[in-house]
């Protein structure tokens, strides 16, 4: 089976296309080497998926038939992403809170709303 639908089939990626982009950008790597689309995967390879700034770590073990529900996907990958990973993307969800605070830098699109509201009813009752 090709690489890009056996990561649609064990829902990895929401659609073939999205796969196949990811392929075409590197993101995954079978047996530690960048695999174009339409390489094919055989149970015992290992797959590293880099999505969401997470590298995951898969080993193939059964090769699906069709796209299987999310409770059987368990039964055609085995899952060996370590779990400081996770941690690492929690870790920057709150690094990016801390540097970057809500309404500062440029003004939002309600606050430019707001200040030219402003301004056009201060221009309006001077004339």
């Amino acid at each position: 089976m090709r690489i890009d639908k056996y990561l649609w089939c064990t829902r990895y990626f929401k659609t073939r296309n999205i796969a196949t982009e990811a392929c075409k950008k590197g993101h995954i790597k079978v047996n530690d080497k960048a695999v174009k689309p339409s390489r094919d995967v055989f149970p015992m390879d290992k797959i590293e998926v880099r999505k969401n700034q997470i590298n995951y770590q898969l080993t193939v073990l059964a090769i699906p038939s069709n796209r299987v529900g999310a409770k059987l996907v368990d039964i055609y990958r085995k899952d060996s992403t370590p779990t400081e990973a996770f941690e690492h993307s929690e870790l920057l969800k709150y690094s990016k809170d801390y540097y970057r605070k809500k309404g500062a830098g440029r003004p939002t699109k309600k606050d430019r709303r707001e200040i030219d509201n402003y301004t056009t009813t201060n221009s309006n009752e001077e004339e």
